[in-house]
């Protein structure tokens, strides 16, 4: 086992040590608990070979719109949009 030394805020370091109390185990086992969870689930390596691609778009839609009318709204030119605000 390697000894290492960590810095943490003191905020962080109160909130730690009280959570150790609690639990009854050492700063050192919640450090090592900590780590080997975020180990476990973020990928250590990376497929270099791979690729990247951003994530598929999701459909979040816009205030109740279809596509059709998102696309008929962003092509109004700013003269028509006044005109439509002072019909209202």
């Amino acid at each position: 086992m390697t000894r290492t030394q960590i810095q943490l805020p003191d905020e962080t370091y109160a909130r730690a040590k009280k959570l150790c109390e609690a639990r009854e185990i050492s700063l050192a086992e919640l450090a090592r608990r900590g780590i080997e969870y975020i180990l476990s689930v973020y990928d250590p390596e990376p497929d270099a070979n791979r690729d990247w691609q951003p994530p598929a778009p999701r459909d979040l839609g816009w205030k109740g719109l279809s596509h059709a009318e998102i696309k008929a709204e962003a092509q109004l030119t700013s003269s028509e949009i006044r005109l439509t605000r002072r019909s209202k």
